[in-house]
């Protein structure tokens, strides 16, 4: 019989009180025992997004596919892999230029020459975004655009959230959530003629949990699962279909091969961008409402705000303080050590 390990909320009672403990846990076959007086509750994966295993080709390939956010990071590894799935790519970003680094890096069937370069600011207004979606569904006029990928975001290093200010707040709603809830409104209607359409937004696990250190993005990240959700009920029985993607950290190029860590200097577990983007693709494929893609112990505290907010958020109220410091003093942001008080350094 296959072991499986997972983070196990252990909730023990005696004659001194009640504690909490959180620890790592080996699970065989059915749930492992607690002890005496202990209840334990064993966070493991996101179950559904494990069990589908493979991407459905057919539901990629010759598919017209637009991708925001693709000249680096998470978006570019995005454009890599669904190129070799046989997509057709219709690439956007700022940066034209690294558009067409991308451009020139893509295999696959319909790559690289297939593949559309359309240069997209998200803050630019409606009447440029609508210019915009024009564009796209001219590319490739037979089928117009199957799927959305809203991977452009917008995060500004880690502080308080007494220390947002006006214009931090504004830059990032206006790429997270205005940007691309107003290029979502023009292009939907597109989709709705043709009687199908699959939005794929990358969110955050900071649009399902407390984020200390990262209230706007977190704001925002609330803000663009609510309104997804939402128009996923009203139109999935017209064909539209939404899937939200709510990755922890992940490990992604700045474009000039730079990581996130070694930009911090600090050693933090995060899953790869490529293994980020083999899931989301996956997600995608299946037609999955939501998925999670994290490694421990941010995935536990997904689980347990989801389905025991009461242990989720005594949880982030114990370390919130400690991150937020550990961001300051460019530490580890996501140390099991700080329910404990311990602040990992570089």
């Amino acid at each position: 019989m296959s072991e499986k390990w997972a983070f196990c909320v252990v909730v023990c009672g005696s004659g001194n009180g009640t504690r909490w403990v959180l620890k790592r846990c080996r699970l065989m076959g059915s749930s492992t025992r607690p002890k005496p007086n202990c209840l334990e509750f064993c966070v493991v994966w996101d179950f559904t997004l494990i069990s589908k295993r493979n991407v459905k080709r057919d539901e990629i390939e010759d598919k017209v596919i637009w991708i925001t956010g693709a000249s680096r990071g998470i978006g570019e590894v995005l454009a890599k892999q669904l190129a070799n799935l046989g997509a057709k790519l219709i690439i956007s970003a700022r940066n034209e230029a690294e558009l067409e680094r991308v451009q020139k890096q893509l295999t696959g069937k319909h790559a690289p020459h297939g593949v559309k370069i359309l240069p997209l600011d998200l803050t630019s207004g409606e009447d440029f975004l609508e210019e915009a979606v024009r564009k796209a569904e001219s590319f490739f006029p037979d089928t117009g655009v199957d799927y959305m990928f809203h991977n452009a975001a917008f995060e500004r290093p880690k502080t308080s959230a007494l220390e947002v200010s006006e214009d931090g707040l504004k830059a990032t709603f206006d790429v997270n959530v205005f940007g691309t809830i107003s290029l979502t409104r023009i292009l939907a209607p597109y989709m709705l003629k043709r009687g199908k359409g699959h939005f794929v937004v990358m969110s955050s696990a900071a649009g399902k949990a407390p984020a200390p250190g990262q209230a706007m993005y977190s704001a925002s990240k609330h803000a663009l699962n609510g309104y997804f959700h939402t128009l996923r009920s009203e139109l999935f029985q017209k064909g539209i279909k939404v899937t939200i993607v709510c990755p922890g950290p992940i490990e992604t190029s700045t474009g000039s091969g730079t990581s996130t860590s070694e930009n911090k200097g600090v050693s933090e577990k995060r899953v790869s961008s490529e293994r980020c983007a083999e899931l989301t693709i996956i997600a995608a494929s299946h037609g999955l409402k939501e998925a999670w893609i994290s490694n421990q112990p941010v995935l536990a505290v997904m689980y347990l705000v989801q389905y025991m907010p009461t242990i989720g958020f005594w949880l982030m109220d114990k370390v919130g303080g400690r991150r937020v410091e550990a961001a300051a003093q460019k530490g580890n942001t996501y140390s099991i050590g700080l329910l404990f008080g311990k602040k990992k350094s570089s």
